[in-house]
């Protein structure tokens, strides 16, 4: 059975996150608000250490790690931002780290695990198993595997953001989080039923790849091939045990959104807001903004989870 982490292993690691990982901004946009009817709230994890929320999940677990643990390594499979999450965590712990990306991961998500200190070992994302190389490698050099989402540290480090928010912002009637795996959501879950029990919670989902919808709506786990999506950091194809179990009980409905509506969240973002937003940190606002007739008069949040794009990337989609 499993031991799923809990609200107290989510203040536990932020205690382990001070003075390491940054307390992003909560802001909010006087267009927003009109556009929604709402008091809305920005958790701008795209201002986190290397630009995304994954540097909380990844540095909570890795400072759990014994002395045996440090001296072999850590290795892990990622679409680019837990990548470096783990790169830099392991380079401030002092463990080596090794990271298996997509081949066709944006160049500065590579270039920045690189720089970090990650060795990065690159595979095909629609025809490798990603997770298989990783046990692999793991079983050859000694390597204690840290997955991006489906466990329990990462989990109750990811939970850190959305405590952060409600401390900060009070007590909320929505919440929109963005969600691949479900390591933000179900640590956001975790955080939101112990502080704010009453506020509803939504993951958002690309519409290609609505494995996590399917999940939630059947009440098993469902696996999809690889979704073709702008949303890099959603390309997921299943849930977590951990992840499906904690969004199962604690969350309110999974919702998707279109490739052109996370388009338009990202102008939004850049010329309303002066914020850099990946596709896959635009999926709440692009939930929120068509649930708008719903949320007239309540305050919203909405967790922006990176802003880590190739610039060329970012200008082509935005022009187009």
């Amino acid at each position: 059975m499993l031991q799923l982490p809990d609200y107290d292993d989510v203040c536990k690691a932020a205690e382990r996150l001070k003075e390491q990982a940054h307390r992003t901004p909560a802001l909010s946009s006087r267009t927003a608000n009109q556009e929604l009817g709402a008091e809305v709230f920005f958790k701008c994890e795209n201002l986190q250490r290397t630009g995304a929320f994954k540097f909380r999940g990844a540095f909570n677990a890795l400072s759990r790690f014994d002395e045996e643990q440090r001296r072999a390594g850590v290795v892990t499979f990622s679409s680019g931002n837990h990548g470096q999450a783990i790169a830099l965590a392991a380079r401030l712990l002092n463990v080596p780290a090794t990271v298996l990306m997509p081949q066709d991961t944006p160049t500065s998500k590579i270039a920045a695990t690189q720089h970090y200190g990650g060795k990065v070992v690159l595979f095909d994302r629609y025809h490798d198993d990603r997770e298989q190389l990783c046990r692999d490698l793991s079983e050859q050099q000694g390597l204690t595997l840290i997955p991006p989402y489906d466990h329990a540290d990462v989990i109750a480090g990811q939970g850190t953001a959305a405590k952060e928010l409600l401390e900060d912002v009070g007590a909320l009637d929505a919440l929109f989080v963005c969600l691949g795996g479900g390591g933000l959501l179900s640590g956001s879950a975790l955080s939101t039923r112990a502080i704010a029990p009453q506020c509803r919670l939504y993951g958002v989902e690309p519409e290609a790849g609505n494995d996590a919808q399917q999940s939630f709506r059947t009440g098993a786990i469902v696996h999809i091939a690889t979704p073709k999506t702008i949303a890099d950091g959603a390309q997921t194809q299943h849930l977590g045990h951990y992840t499906f179990a904690i969004i199962r009980r604690d969350v309110d409905d999974i919702l998707t959104v279109t490739d052109g509506q996370l388009v338009e969240c990202m102008r939004f973002f850049a010329t309303r807001m002066k914020l850099v937003v990946e596709p896959t940190g635009c999926l709440g606002f692009a939930a929120a903004r068509e649930m708008k007739s719903e949320l007239q008069g309540q305050r919203v949040g909405v967790v922006i989870s990176g802003g880590n794009v190739d610039l060329e990337r970012y200008c082509a989609l935005l022009s187009a």
